[in-house]
C-alpha cells in the first residue's frame, strides 16, 4: 500500500513497483486516517508511508497499524532526514526508513529486504542511529554513576578489576586507610552490600574511566 499525501508520488512508486511481477500495488491513501482505515481492510504485506501527510502524521499512522497489525511492515519514506523524525519512526514501529533522494532500485530492495522480515535503514541515516545510541548509553552511566565523585569512580573502576585496596592504594598513589574509606562511602552511595556487589553495579552499567 502506499501512502503519501502527493498523487505524482504514489503514481512514481505505483510505476516503479509495477516493473517487479512478484510486487502489487493493492491500496492507496493520501492521509493519516485513510492509510489505517485501508491498512486493515485491505491489510498489505508492506506499507510505504511518508512521513508528513498534511496536517496529520505518518508516524501516528504507523505506530496504530503496527499496534492493530503487526504483521505488516512499514517504510517511512521522507524527504527529510530529521534525527527526531527517525527515531520518533522507529520507535513507532516502522521496518525502513529511506530518504526520497533514494535511486528507485534502492526503494524497491528495502521493499524486498522488509517483507523478508528485515529491518532496513537508508545508509545516509545509519551513523545517526548508532550516535544516538552511544549518546543514550554514555547518559545512562552517567545517571548510574552521578552520585560519585570522579575519584570514587576511579576507584569502584579498580574494584571491579578485582583490586584489594592495597593495589588500588598503590595505584592511586593514596593511602591504604584512605581507599578503604572510599570504598566505604561508595558501598553506601550505590546501596550495595559489598564490594562483589559494587563489582557488579559497575559491570552492569558499564563503567568506564578515561586512561
Amino acid at each position: 500500500m502506499l501512502v503519501d499525501d502527493h498523487e505524482v508520488v504514489r503514481l512514481g512508486l505505483k510505476a516503479l513497483i509495477d516493473r517487479h511481477p512478484e510486487m502489487e500495488v493493492i491500496a492507496e491513501a493520501d492521509s493519516a486516517e485513510e492509510a489505517v482505515t485501508k491498512a486493515l481492510a485491505f491489510q498489505p504485506d508492506v506499507i510505504v508511508m511518508d512521513i508528513r501527510l498534511g496536517s496529520s502524521s505518518g508516524v501516528d499512522a504507523c505506530r496504530e497499524i503496527v499496534s492493530q497489525l503487526p504483521n505488516i511492515k512499514v517504510i517511512m519514506l521522507t524527504s527529510y532526514a530529521e534525527d527526531d523524525v527517525l527515531f520518533a519512526a522507529i520507535r513507532a514501529g516502522a521496518a525502513g526508513y529511506v530518504l526520497k533522494q533514494a535511486g528507485g532500485q534502492d526503494v524497491v530492495r528495502a521493499l524486498q529486504a522488509v517483507a523478508q522480515g528485515q529491518a532496513l535503514l537508508d545508509p545516509a541515516l545509519t551513523e545517526r542511529v548508532f550516535a544516538q545510541v552511544r549518546r543514550a548509553a554514555h547518559d545512562q552511566q552517567s545517571a548510574a554513576f552521578a552520585m560519585l565523585s570522579e575519584q570514587e569512580r576511579r576507584v569502584l573502576a579498580l574494584v571491579a578489576e578485582g583490586q584489594t585496596n592495597r593495589e588500588i592504594a598503590l595505584g592511586l598513589h593514596l593511602g591504604e586507610g584512605t581507599v578503604r574509606n572510599y570504598v566505604s562511602n561508595i558501598l553506601g552511595k550505590l546501596n550495595v552490600a559489598n564490594r562483589a556487589e559494587a563489582a557488579a553495579y559497575a559491570t552492569k552499567h558499564n563503567l568506564k574511566i578515561a586512561k
